[in-house]
């Protein structure tokens, strides 16, 4: 017989494909916020964004390494580059925090050139 039986593959794909489509929602929150509900659509993204949250405790993650608060004005400035279009920033911040908190936080990321931020809230459907 020549011909190669592909129905085993094709069932192996689909499993794999089940088991990434269960697993990577999981993947994408790595610090743990209670984010405020909110309407609005998702946005569509060019390139990756900064992740930078902020947890009940009041850290301050970007991505997933805490980043001291005497340190963040450095680093954003570091992330920002100079490039000709400023870089996406999704802010998270949990709930139950201050207002003012959240404010300095966003007050570091302009003065770093740091301008498009959209803050992230669950969404309702």
């Amino acid at each position: 017989m020549a011909e190669i039986n592909v129905t085993p593959f094709v069932d192996v794909m689909l499993v794999l494909l089940i088991i990434f489509m269960v697993t990577a929602p999981l993947l994408t929150a790595g610090v743990p916020v209670n984010l405020p509900d909110s309407r609005a659509a998702a946005l569509d993204q060019d390139q990756e964004p900064i992740t930078l949250s902020i947890d009940e405790t009041g850290r301050t993650f970007i991505d997933e390494t805490e980043v001291p608060e005497a340190v963040l004005p450095d680093r954003l400035a570091a992330l920002a580059g100079g490039g000709d279009q400023p870089r996406q920033v999704f802010l998270r911040a949990d709930r139950t925090l201050d207002y003012g908190r959240v404010m300095r936080v966003m007050g570091e990321l302009n003065r770093a050139g740091l301008n498009r931020i959209a803050l992230v809230s669950v969404g309702q459907e």
